[in-house]
C-alpha cells in the first residue's frame, strides 16, 4: 500500500457500519489524517487500531497537505478520514486529495457510510436526480439567495443543518414553498434516537417548534422537488431569458411572476441559474 492515500469512510453513528476493508486499511497505513484527532482517537481505539493520527482540518489543510504529500512520495501510505461518514462531503480534504493527484500520488476511495446517501435512501422522495446543498450560508444575502434557490429547485434537495439553527431554517423556508411541498427530516441517523419523518414543510416546522428534542443531534433535511405546476413551460422559459437580457434580475423576476402567477422568490432563483 506504499505511496497511496486512502479516502476512508467511517460510521456516522453505529460503529458496526465500519466496513472490513476500512478497518484493515486504517490498521495498515502509516498514518491517519483526521479532521479532529480528539474525536477520531476514541473511534480508532474502539476498532483496536493504534495507527498514528495527524490533524488535517479546514484551518491547517493548506499547510499540512505539502507535508503529507512529501511523506507519501517517500513511500509511506496514509488514510484520510472525517469526523464521521465520507470525507469531503461538507468536510475538509479536497486540497489534500488534489495535491496528491497533482504530485502523481494515487488516491483510492474506501466507500462506506454517508449521511447524505442514508437520508436520501429513507426520505421517501424522488432519488433519480438530486441537489446537495450541504450547509446553507448562516446569514445575509447569501443565505436568502440560497433559500430562494432551494425553494425553486425542480429536483430533490438535500440540506445539512446544525441543531441550534434548524428551527430558523424551517421558519425561513416555509413561506417560500407551496403548502403541499414535502420535507423529510432525518435526525441522528443510525443512532439510538434515530428519527425520520416526512410531511409538508409547515407541519415539520410545527413539530420541531413544539418538540425541542428535534432540535438536537445531527440533522439532514430532504426537500421534495417543486411541483410541476410551479415550473415554467417552454414559452415562459423563453420569456424569462428575454427579460433577463434587458432587465435587472429582480425586475425580471417581478414581471415574470405577474405573467405566470408563480412565486417571485422561486422565479428569482430560477433566473439566477440562467445567469450562472
Amino acid at each position: 500500500m506504499s505511496g497511496v492515500l486512502y479516502v476512508v469512510s467511517t460510521p456516522i453513528g453505529n460503529l458496526q457500519d465500519i466496513t472490513e476493508r476500512a478497518r484493515s486499511v486504517l490498521a495498515e497505513v502509516d498514518w491517519i489524517a483526521a479532521e479532529d484527532t480528539r474525536h477520531s482517537g476514541p473511534l480508532v481505539r474502539q476498532l483496536g487500531i493504534d495507527t498514528r493520527l495527524i490533524s488535517c482540518h479546514d484551518h491547517n489543510e493548506a499547510q499540512r497537505a505539502p507535508e503529507l504529500v512529501a511523506r507519501l512520495r517517500e513511500g509511506e501510505s496514509g488514510a484520510l478520514i472525517s469526523d464521521a461518514g465520507t470525507p469531503l462531503i461538507s468536510d475538509p480534504g479536497f486540497r489534500l486529495v488534489r495535491a496528491c493527484q497533482d504530485a502523481g500520488v494515487s488516491v483510492v476511495p474506501v466507500p462506506g457510510a454517508s449521511a447524505l446517501l442514508a437520508a436520501l435512501a429513507v426520505a421517501g422522495q424522488p432519488s433519480d436526480r438530486f441537489l446537495f446543498e450541504g450547509f446553507l450560508p448562516a446569514k445575509g444575502a447569501a443565505r436568502e439567495q440560497a433559500l430562494q434557490r432551494v425553494a425553486a429547485a425542480q429536483l430533490t434537495t438535500i440540506i445539512y443543518e446544525a441543531p441550534h439553527r434548524v428551527l430558523a431554517l424551517l421558519e425561513a423556508l416555509a413561506p417560500k414553498v407551496s403548502p403541499e411541498r414535502q420535507l423529510t427530516l432525518c435526525r441522528e441517523l443510525t443512532k439510538r434516537f434515530e428519527t425520520v419523518r416526512r410531511a409538508p414543510v409547515a407541519e415539520i416546522l410545527d413539530w420541531v417548534r413544539n418538540d425541542s428534542d428535534q432540535q438536537r443531534g445531527e440533522l439532514v433535511l430532504v426537500l421534495a422537488p417543486a411541483a410541476e405546476s410551479q415550473q415554467l413551460g417552454e414559452r415562459d422559459r423563453a420569456l424569462a431569458q428575454a427579460l433577463l437580457e434587458e432587465l435587472p434580475l429582480s425586475r425580471a423576476a417581478r414581471i415574470l411572476a405577474a405573467h405566470t402567477g408563480l412565486k417571485r422568490q422561486q422565479l428569482y432563483a430560477y433566473l439566477e441559474t440562467l445567469q450562472s
